[in-house]
């Protein structure tokens, strides 16, 4: 793609590379998670690769695995998927301004590469977009690495559970597997008091409400984790607001 060759020579890009690492073994095992569940839905081979090269969005893949086995309409299925990617639409947002200036091509090859975790470690490196060609060369090179191996360990890993899909019993319980890969990244990128705190509610939450229909808990603990950082916020000092 040319927004990694063209990327590929410049430091920031190792610098990516080398920040997301640490999240990059939980995103391996949450991709061949995936990568299984495809296979043990009744998705083909090559349906299942197909869709681990083209969609590359593991929330997304996990709720239209089941409408598309079920044979759900297409126009459930985009919906759903829709709905789940949301979030991506106030990502692109706020990478506006730092990616104006980029080439077209690169632009789109950023949007297909670009996953929450790739954005959350971009944002912590780049505060406010670069006004120099240098600075903004920098930008794109750093989010080029952080891109490349997360998308790397992702699909690699999806396409190892494709291949490896019928010969792991189901009774292993990967999609256990999967919620333990996914506490690894949280906890990867738990670096602040603040942070700590908010996962800490969060968690504990989502467990005290687990019995809660249609998944609320998971709602009212997102809510309450929010609630409790702004009101701890508002007693920060600002050097502590520095640190958080």
């Amino acid at each position: 793609m040319f927004f990694l060759r063209t990327n590929y020579s410049h430091p920031s890009f190792w610098v990516g590379v080398k920040d997301i690492s640490g999240a990059a073994p939980g995103v391996a095992a949450w991709g061949m998670m995936i990568g299984v569940s495809m296979i043990q839905s009744g998705m083909s081979v090559v349906d299942s690769v197909a869709m681990t090269l083209l969609v590359f969005a593991g929330s997304s893949q996990l709720a239209a695995i089941p409408l598309i086995v079920a044979g759900a309409p297409l126009w459930v299925i985009w919906t759903t998927a829709f709905c789940v990617n949301l979030r991506f639409v106030v990502f692109s947002a706020h990478l506006r301004d730092y990616m104006m200036s980029w080439p077209r091509w690169h632009r789109l090859c950023a949007a297909y590469l670009t996953a929450d975790l790739s954005y959350v470690q971009f944002i912590k490196r780049f505060e406010k977009p670069a006004t120099d060609a240098e600075g903004q060369q920098s930008e794109q090179a750093y989010l080029a690495g952080s891109c490349f191996l997360n998308w790397l360990s992702w699909v690699s890993a999806s396409l190892l559970g494709v291949i490896l899909a019928h010969y792991i019993p189901v009774q292993w319980g990967l999609s256990f597997a999967g919620v333990l890969a996914l506490v690894g990244v949280a906890c990867s990128l738990a670096n602040s008091s603040l942070k700590i705190i908010s996962c800490l509610i969060g968690g504990l939450v989502a467990i005290a409400s687990f019995l809660l229909p249609l998944k609320l808990n998971i709602l009212l603990a997102i809510a309450s984790s929010v609630c409790v950082c702004l009101f701890v916020e508002a007693y920060l000092s600002p050097q502590d607001k520095s640190q958080k």
